[in-house]
């Protein structure tokens, strides 16, 4: 079986978050809280759940809170005591340390997606490597979007899903309503619901300044390199403050879709 722990998982955490400006104008996105942690970390622990160890976060808008949340990391996600009288008398309690290797890497204030993978290529080890966006989750079983990434032997893959309404569905019959659905999604067609895996190769589509959405995924499209792995569960991204609501309502009722126990 494939060591995992040796695949690198990038993280997009560098854009500004505008259409959540209420959340986003005191922190990054990344770090908005879903329960007790950041998304973020609620990405990292889907991960973490397949036996991926090693985060690679590009940066950029508020990127120094990001270092701040994992320097000082025990303090954040532990209780602890502190004697007033000696600084350095601090003493965590449980010290819940996942077994994560994290690089956080400065890419930029304005820099696109494309650019931000591009310029963290010098601490890609090996061959693959993966990529999502940091403001997004699923019910998605990684062992098998892999699997599938490796018999159709290409350079990307990316998982489609389906798309979120914006609006409460309908279902209508002899003019009464039937069924009311509150933002569902929608059942046909797919679109890009990160969750890629890459090859090196990739990094021959990039720049420093590109987005990945445009040229890079067009033209790996257009060469045949650019695979699909169909996601039919659960996916929500946060993207507007209701987003954030709805992805706090499920983890409050103790039934989130995307809650996994770390591997």
């Amino acid at each position: 079986m494939e060591d995992k722990s040796m695949i690198p998982v990038v993280i997009l955490c560098g854009g500004r978050g505008a259409r959540l400006v209420e959340e986003t104008e005191y922190r990054p996105k990344p770090m908005i809280r879903i329960g007790e942690l950041p998304i973020l970390v609620h990405i990292m622990n889907i991960y973490s759940a397949f036996g991926y160890r090693r985060f690679i976060l590009p940066l950029g808008y508020k990127g120094e809170m990001i270092k701040d949340y994992f320097l000082n990391f025990d303090y954040y996600t532990n209780d602890f005591t502190l004697e007033l009288a000696s600084r350095k008398a601090i003493t965590p309690h449980s010290r819940l340390h996942p077994d994560w290797q994290i690089t956080l890497a400065n890419t930029g204030l304005e820099t696109l997606t494309g650019g931000r993978i591009k310029r963290i290529e010098p601490y890609i080890e090996g061959e693959t490597f993966m990529v999502t966006y940091g403001d997004g989750v699923a019910d998605i079983d990684l062992d098998r979007l892999l699997a599938h990434h490796r018999e159709m032997g290409k350079l990307a893959t990316v998982t489609g899903v389906h798309p979120l309404t914006r609006f409460g569905e309908l279902d209508v019959e002899d003019g009464l309503v039937k069924e009311f659905r509150e933002k569902p999604q929608v059942k046909t067609g797919m679109i890009n619901g990160g969750f890629f895996v890459f090859q090196r190769g990739v990094f021959e589509y990039l720049t420093a300044d590109c987005s990945l959405e445009r040229e890079p995924l067009e033209n790996l499209a257009r060469d045949g390199q650019l695979a699909f792995y169909r996601h039919e569960g659960f996916w929500h991204c946060m993207d507007t403050y209701r987003d954030m609501e709805n992805l706090a309502s499920l983890w409050a009722s103790g039934d989130a879709p995307w809650k996994r126990s770390r591997g």
